[in-house]
């Protein structure tokens, strides 16, 4: 799945950087999305390849605070490029005539910059209120990687400045976010209907149609693990979960966006004959 996940998502950081037809803001979000994913997926899974080859189970307190600020870093990475990539399909189909001047250069590199820094300030701040574990030595989490949830749960006490931290962290990296893509999306559905022809209409849902699956894919996936983990309390089915949430969503995205993509498909096909 590792393997198949990274050399997935370098084909289409492949295919968009060798194809001219592709350097258009939406694939530029979709190559740093995809770079994320390399990223997410490579600060759980080597560790735990290399957990099962030795038949070991422990992590350092210092691996631990580590794997889990990557893991918060880039898995709000994801989050945050989904939502600009929203903010990119708005202004393609809702005002086509000024989308050139919309997103240009600069501003599609000041979002993935602004994104950045938000998901860092976002994992430090996790990192500094896990890191009120006085001892870690000996302490057990259920699951195959420092989730941060269950960190969390170590570490967590409920003092005014950690609820306050929570809820701001909480409001910057899903309530915003959210809201972005569905307010995208509502007036994205507004204008799609709106539209006098049939074509039209499949025309301009086809250009989203890949962007929504992943993000029902990464939400989805999300919501179910920390809903399951609140209902189930089962060590095992967390496991399952956040195994489907860290490893398998990565793995799919570059299928989705190959499959229901022609653009990707057509440049992953011309760079496949020039390799040949």
């Amino acid at each position: 799945m590792y393997l198949v996940t990274v050399l997935g998502n370098l084909l289409i950081i492949l295919a968009v950087s060798s194809d001219s037809h592709l350097h258009t803001p939406m694939y530029f979000f979709l190559s740093n999305l995809s770079l994320a994913d390399i990223c997410f997926i490579s600060t759980t899974v080597p560790k735990m390849i290399v957990d099962i080859q030795t038949h070991s189970r422990v992590i350092s307190y210092v691996g631990c605070l580590t794997q889990m600020s990557l893991f918060l870093l880039f898995g709000c990475m994801d989050d945050m490029l989904l939502t600009v990539m929203a903010y990119d399909r708005f202004v393609a189909i809702c005002h086509p005539l000024h989308y050139p001047f919309i997103m240009n250069l600069r501003l599609c590199i000041f979002s993935v910059v602004v994104s950045f820094f938000i998901t860092l300030l976002n994992s430090q701040l996790h990192n500094l209120l896990a890191s009120r574990i006085a001892c870690f030595k000996g302490v057990e989490i259920a699951n195959f990687f420092c989730d941060p949830s269950q960190v969390f749960n170590l570490a967590y006490s409920e003092t005014m400045t950690n609820r306050i931290v929570m809820y701001f962290l909480s409001a910057l990296t899903g309530i915003l976010p959210v809201s972005g893509i569905l307010f995208s999306y509502y007036k994205i559905v507004r204008s799609i209907l709106n539209m006098p022809s049939s074509g039209g209409r499949y025309k301009a849902f086809s250009t989203c149609s890949s962007h929504l699956s992943v993000v029902c894919l990464f939400y989805g996936t999300g919501l179910g693990v920390y809903l399951g983990s609140a209902i189930s309390h089962s060590p095992s089915k967390d496991s399952g979960a956040s195994l489907l949430y860290s490893v398998v969503t990565p793995m799919l995205n570059p299928f989705i966006y190959s499959l229901r993509n022609r653009d990707i498909g057509s440049a992953l096909r011309r760079l496949y004959s020039r390799a040949a």
